[in-house]
């Protein structure tokens, strides 16, 4: 009876240090979201309120290190900080440039290297891609220097000369980005307004693009294993502001997003602004909406995906260059773009497409944010040479 007795306090003493553990910080700090724990550690935990008690004390105050802080909001009581501002505030922490700088707010320092070969795996992966039987293009006229405002129509056939829609747009991925194309007002200034069903398409754009596909699934895993994102979940919930999520350029209106821009074209000032999805040029060029004109660049692709500056008129509106990936599919862009944004906001971004270079140049929103000052996407798009 006496050994039953030790061996119950035993047993007991265990499970109370047990659950201690799985309740501090202890050991944790920096780690990734782990359901095991009823408490996290990281700084995802501060937006979704599941620090454990001891976070501040155990993980923050008197941190040196910018491991697993990259982004965080300001707090006095840390000896250095690990945001954006802290460079004008002489107050990072040591490894700041090193860990948060090169990246989008991860715990891991990315580099160029890796980007490249991340978007030489992505490329691979392109399977719902079009191939040349599947997409016909017929550039024409090629203008360099001032000639791209010139306002000449110098090509006098359609640059889409053929497309196999029933087989491309019956792949999920092509079906989800026809939804989502069709639901905004060009016209800034005009606040867009979304329906439940519209809002549903948005998810499900993410929902195809990101999570059944190969490809955006590689993409997630490199994210998770720099700690940028804890989960699967908090990836897409990020895109999903970050893409879709709206803000004003024009009247104090919500009358633009990310998407809207890159994706779908905006028109501001009497000029068209973003626009830069071949999927876009090739329905209002079908519609007869838009007049191809010439091209200014076209990459050192001779397959799908290529990349085009193009100049034409949109419905009574003139583009000088809107350069885009041509031919890739959907989750293959929406992918390059996040990579660039996620690692490289506001910079160039060197990738790498079967060998050779691709540079995505994308631009933060910097009048309004999300979550815990996180910023919206303001533009990006595929950076030609200048002729």
């Amino acid at each position: 009876m006496k050994v039953i007795a030790v061996l119950a306090l035993w047993v007991t003493l265990f499970h109370q240090g047990h659950s201690n553990t799985l309740n501090s910080c202890q050991g944790r700090c920096g780690f990734g979201t782990d359901n095991r724990f009823s408490c996290q550690c990281n700084s995802s935990c501060e937006r979704f309120r599941d620090c454990c008690s001891d976070y501040v004390n155990v993980c923050k105050a008197g941190a040196t290190s910018c491991k697993g802080r990259c982004g965080e909001k300001y707090n006095n009581q840390n000896k250095c900080h690990c945001n954006s501002k802290c460079p004008q505030h002489n107050n990072c922490c040591s490894d700041y440039a090193d860990l948060c700088e090169g990246g989008g707010g991860g715990g891991g320092v990315i580099t160029d290297a890796e980007i490249k070969a991340l978007s030489e795996t992505l490329y691979a992966l392109d399977s719902n891609k079009a191939s040349a039987r599947e997409l016909i293009i017929d550039t024409q006229a090629l203008v360099h220097g001032s000639q791209t405002s010139s306002k000449n129509d110098l090509s006098s056939k359609p640059m889409f000369q053929y497309l196999n829609e029933k087989v491309l747009f019956s792949r999920p991925t092509y079906a989800a980005l026809l939804a989502v194309l069709d639901n905004y007002n060009r016209m800034t200034g005009q606040a867009e307004v979304f329906s439940p069903q519209q809002l549903a398409e948005q998810e499900t754009f993410l929902k195809e693009t990101m999570s059944n596909t190969e490809l955006g699934r590689e993409l997630f895993a490199f994210l998770y294993t720099k700690g940028i994102y804890a989960s699967e979940a908090e990836f897409i919930q990020d895109l999903k502001m970050m893409w879709f999520g709206l803000y004003s350029r024009n009247n104090n209106k919500m009358d633009s997003s990310g998407f809207e821009h890159i994706f779908a074209g905006e028109i501001k000032g009497g000029k068209i602004s973003g626009f830069h999805n071949w999927i876009q040029f090739y329905l209002l060029e079908k519609r007869g909406k838009l007049n191809y004109y010439s091209h200014s660049f076209n990459g050192p692709w001779t397959s799908y995906p290529d990349v085009i500056g193009m100049q034409f008129m949109w419905d009574g509106y003139f583009k000088q260059v809107s350069s885009a990936v041509i031919g890739c599919s959907p989750e293959f862009d929406f992918a390059l773009y996040s990579l660039c944004y996620i690692t490289r906001p506001g910079k160039q971004c060197r990738l790498s497409l079967g060998g050779k270079e691709l540079i995505i140049q994308t631009y933060t929103w910097d009048n309004s944010s999300y979550g815990n000052g996180k910023k919206y996407i303001g533009s990006g798009f595929p950076a030609t040479p200048r002729n």
